[in-house]
């Protein structure tokens, strides 16, 4: 006999640290505001949605930001409020379930299939969710209500901010083929550039391909895009894990040889990575640089501290003198990427099992 479908709420905090920025200081309610730093090496760790109107993103280069938004005010991050906010939604969601996995911070899976109040409705538990957040913390988050994992992570984002998407069994196919084949998770700025390339721009598209097709063109990763055009994704919610590391990567489109490209790329990793250190508090002890060469070989290099990388300076220092050490290159790199191991348990053990993240 068949399961019944599960249900799954994504829930994901809205413009989270500028929101707290906003709620906490009311002279900047209303106005253009980026959590992070504003100078030469700066990055934007999130920015207000009165920001984002101008085009300024997370992980952003503080300076390009002020470029893009003059009046943009930007904001010293204060993590031990966020992490102390973060706290209490977490302990509304366990109201509801025990079945939660946190993503960081300020989103979380919850699987509600069976729920501690016998709501029996995901969309109702999401909603009283919402409304508990709201009224207990004075910030307003948004919710993705589905059957499995991809579609509610999806789903959360359709309303932003302060709203709701609900896609039921039976939907998932439809609700898939109108999405952008670039905001599915899973499918990377290089990927989605491939799919372009093969005339794949939406969920429609890469539906209408067939898996000998999609394996011809994307290896392993085939299996993955030819579910999720379908609407099906089978991966549980996980309780809460421990985290092991946090990593960027980057593949590029035509080899990197030169120590000034080289160097250049892996200062940006380094700033992506740092925001999402910052983002979920998972702060490590070893440095780990990754270089994938252009004939697929791959080298780790890694450097380990006392005490836990805890500033963005530090960590770009360690991977800029990882890469350095392996110049010259024998050849092109076709993919570099840096994370950090050994996590503080204590800060790090509050989601997934191993994060990578593409750029």
């Amino acid at each position: 006999m068949e399961s019944p479908p599960r249900k799954i709420i994504h829930i994901d905090m809205d413009a989270f640290y500028a929101s707290v920025e906003q709620r906490d200081a009311p002279e900047l309610r209303g106005k253009p505001i980026a959590v992070g730093g504003g100078g030469p090496r700066g990055v934007v760790a999130t920015a207000s949605y009165e920001a984002r109107v101008f085009g300024v993103k997370s992980a952003m280069p503080g300076a390009r930001a002020r470029r893009l938004c003059p009046d943009l005010l930007f904001v010293k991050p204060r993590f031990e409020a966020y992490r102390a906010v973060s706290a209490q939604v977490r302990e509304i969601f366990a109201r509801f379930t025990d079945i939660i996995q946190p993503l960081s911070l300020d989103e979380a899976y919850l699987d509600v299939t069976t729920d501690k109040l016998g709501m029996s409705s995901a969309t109702m538990i999401a909603e009283e969710i919402r409304r508990m957040i709201r009224e207990e913390t004075g910030l307003t988050a948004s919710a993705g209500v589905s059957y499995n994992k991809l579609i509610a992570k999806l789903a959360s984002d359709q309303n932003k901010p302060d709203g709701i998407c609900v896609v039921r069994p039976g939907e998932g196919a439809d609700f898939m083929a109108k999405m952008p084949v670039r905001r599915i998770h899973g499918v990377g700025p290089v990927t989605a550039q491939r799919m372009h390339v093969l005339g794949i721009e939406t969920g429609a598209d890469l539906r209408a391909r067939d898996l000998p097709f999609l394996q011809q063109h994307f290896g392993s990763a085939a299996p993955f895009y030819y579910r999720a055009a379908r609407g099906e994704d089978d991966r549980p919610v996980h309780e809460r894990q421990e985290r092991k590391s946090v990593s960027v990567e980057d593949t590029f489109v035509d080899d990197l040889l030169t120590e000034e490209a080289l160097v250049a790329e892996i200062d940006r990793i380094a700033k992506s990575l740092w925001s999402r250190i910052e983002k979920s508090g998972a702060y490590g002890r070893t440095v780990v640089l990754k270089i994938k060469f252009a004939d697929f070989r791959i080298i780790t290099r890694s450097k380990s501290m006392g005490a836990p990388v805890r500033s963005a300076e530090l960590l770009a220092e360690t991977g800029r003198a990882l890469l350095v050490a392996q110049l010259p290159l024998r050849m092109g790199a076709r993919l570099l990427g840096l994370g950090v191991h050994n996590l503080d348990q204590e800060e790090g053990a509050e989601a997934g099992q191993q994060l990578s993240f593409p750029l």
